[in-house]
């Protein structure tokens, strides 16, 4: 062993007569990371962060009526430090993400790329989770990140083939990745087609925000399908025809249609032949819902189905 380490152990008696109070701490615990040294022990390496986290919640348990001690040690020998860090290997965690990610590729060809861009989304927040409590990293770490980010390339190109697909990653984990996307009341066609673009293709993991008539923007924010949002509607083509140009997206023929639809619902023009239908399904939808998220949860079901149709509908290669 290179060099040994230091760590922070948090010793309790948690015979507390509040089931939910005892829950709630344990479920902090969990989310520490920390390991199990044997029962009421629990153990970190020794961190500014891991220090605070131990003393505030040691704090709490002797509020509630337990005890806690907080102590810092330095390790005695390489024995102990191996054992220590052996408390804090992820790598089952890492080898089952693997498993799951893999086994997705029996979709390719079955399942719509969308779909399955989806749940990779999640596998991606769930390694994101991994790495924050992997306190040795090791090989299995890099492993389950290689093969999340070539199925990833591989499902970017099934949906986007006439661009490169690090082209599109890098779209979606650049500046726009991961964000709080605003959008004014009411929820029209535009903003909600926009809405489902957005958390779809660009953004999965998207936080929407809706805004009051006039209210501005957060500074933190993505603004969009308003007057002076950084994407809206110009030159004739509306938000999400702004949005599709932007992301490098107006060539996919599916949302290509899509937007077609969204731009005559929102603007008039050109007429398309779906455009009543899918505008009562969302008139439906407004009565039903009056919590603009149920809305949208909504409104994407059609957006989805309308997709579905086009993405099968669209013209072979020649």
């Amino acid at each position: 062993m290179a060099s040994l380490s230091s760590w922070v152990a948090l010793v309790t008696n948690l015979a507390l007569d509040d089931a939910a109070m005892r829950m709630r701490i344990m479920r902090t615990l969990e989310a520490t990371g920390c390991a199990v040294l044997r029962d009421g022990v629990y153990l970190l390496p020794d961190t500014p962060a891991h220090r605070k986290s131990f003393a505030k919640l040691g704090e709490y348990i002797d509020g509630a009526r337990g005890s806690a001690h907080f102590l810092v040690f330095p390790s005695l020998d390489d024995k102990q430090e191996i054992a220590f860090r052996a408390l804090f290997n992820r790598g089952r965690e890492y080898d089952e993400l693997v498993k799951i990610v893999e086994s997705m590729r029996a979709g390719f060809g079955v399942s719509e790329p969308t779909a399955i861009a989806r749940v990779l989304s999640k596998q991606r927040r769930e390694l994101t989770s991994m790495i924050a409590l992997d306190f040795f990293p090791g090989a299995a770490r890099e492993n389950a990140k290689r093969v999340l980010d070539e199925l990833e390339r591989q499902v970017y190109a099934m949906m986007f083939p006439d661009e490169p697909a690090t082209a599109a990653l890098a779209k979606r984990d650049g500046e726009f990745a991961r964000r709080a996307w605003a959008t004014r009341k009411p929820l029209l066609a535009d903003r909600l087609a926009s809405a489902w673009l957005i958390r779809r293709f660009i953004d999965p993991e998207a936080i929407m925000v809706w805004l009051d008539k006039g209210q501005a923007a957060p500074s933190s924010v993505v603004s969009f399908g308003y007057e002076d949002a950084r994407f809206r509607s110009r030159n004739d083509r509306v938000g999400f025809e702004e949005l599709l140009t932007a992301f490098g997206l107006e060539e996919h023929h599916a949302l290509k249609r899509v937007g077609a639809l969204v731009h005559y619902l929102d603007a008039g023009g050109k007429p398309v032949a779906e455009a009543p239908g899918v505008d009562t399904l969302l008139q439906g939808a407004y009565r039903r819902n009056k919590d603009d998220d149920e809305l949208l949860a909504e409104a994407e079901k059609t957006f989805d189905l309308l997709y579905d149709a086009y993405f099968d509908a669209a013209p072979a290669k020649k």
